[in-house]
């Protein structure tokens, strides 16, 4: 997705991490060369820059925020070599937990759009469009039920209010950051994300969490394992101030907590203590289930 008239382009950071040379095709059929300006391992997001670009048309964003279900959308890509593909769905759902593995093998949680308008491999870092033209989403992964990749009605976007804070900071630093709030932890014993240490110094430190306690809603927004704590924490900016509730073990005596996210650099995803939150192969859910690979 082009950015800036003289060449920045954002995309998924799969597509682009494990090295090499990268060449862009542009829509009227001009190649060009590129580099990395950054990436973002745990948006899954990545820039970079067209060498000898000028006069590129940007994309125009929208706003993820205003998204409803039901939404009518768009995606575009390059599904399985075919340039220039427009598929059409609505907005399945919102701030739905996404847990792919990048080539590495470590996970990559982010708050996600699930759509079902076809995605397919070669859709990675392409637009999710509303009627208006405007980008809401990158395209990111699919879920499927086979080893073989391909499209069942469940895709998967990063939100666009999330990958144009991140795309700005690679841009202006080469590097992105992420929100931390400062704790590790498990899945709860009844839903929810329990404390297993508070990092010194942290947001959580400063706020008051305490080992043991089980954080069981973000905002208004209900907490069910670890990995979706994750997420929904990376779905703020650093910086931001944020109420948790806390519970016991067992989800009672449940208090309000504000917490003031604190800020690092985004070198790595975060990934979920317990191992069972973990996938099983680069950008590969349970049960040998694809998304799509740029």
């Amino acid at each position: 997705m082009v950015l800036t008239p003289d060449g920045y382009v954002l995309t998924n950071n799969h597509v682009v991490g494990s090295g090499g040379e990268i060449s862009v095709t542009l829509a009227d059929g001009t190649k060009k060369t590129a580099t990395v300006v950054g990436t973002s391992p745990s948006y899954d997001l990545a820039v970079i820059k067209l060498n000898g670009a000028d006069g590129l048309t940007p994309a125009e964003l929208g706003k993820s925020a205003d998204l409803t279900v039901g939404q009518p959308v768009v995606a575009i890509g390059s599904p399985l070599g075919l340039e220039g593909t427009v598929t059409s769905g609505i907005i399945s759902a919102l701030n739905r937990t996404v847990e792919p593995q990048d080539d590495s093998g470590q996970s990559v949680i982010y708050n996600g759009i699930q759509t079902d308008a076809s995605i397919n491999s070669g859709n990675s870092g392409g637009p999710l469009v509303n009627l208006d033209g405007q980008v809401v989403g990158i395209n990111s992964s699919i879920l499927s039920k086979s080893s073989t990749s391909g499209n069942i009605g469940l895709g998967f976007s990063i939100p666009i209010d999330t990958a144009s804070r991140v795309a700005n900071e690679l841009i202006k630093s080469g590097v992105a950051t992420k929100p931390q709030l400062g704790v590790f932890g498990t899945d709860g014993q009844s839903g929810g994300a329990t404390i297993s240490s508070v990092v010194a110094g942290s947001a959580a430190e400063q706020a008051g969490l305490k080992t043991g306690e089980t954080i069981v809603k973000v905002g208004s927004q209900t907490v069910s394992s670890f990995a979706d704590l994750i997420a929904k924490i990376n779905a703020n900016a650093p910086g931001s101030k944020i109420s948790l509730t806390v519970a016991d073990p067992q989800g009672g005596n449940q208090r309000q907590v504000e917490v003031t996210l604190g800020s690092q650099q985004d070198k790595a995803a975060e990934t979920a203590e317990d191992p069972g939150t973990q996938e099983q192969s680069p950008f590969m859910w349970p049960n040998g289930q694809l998304p799509s690979d740029g």
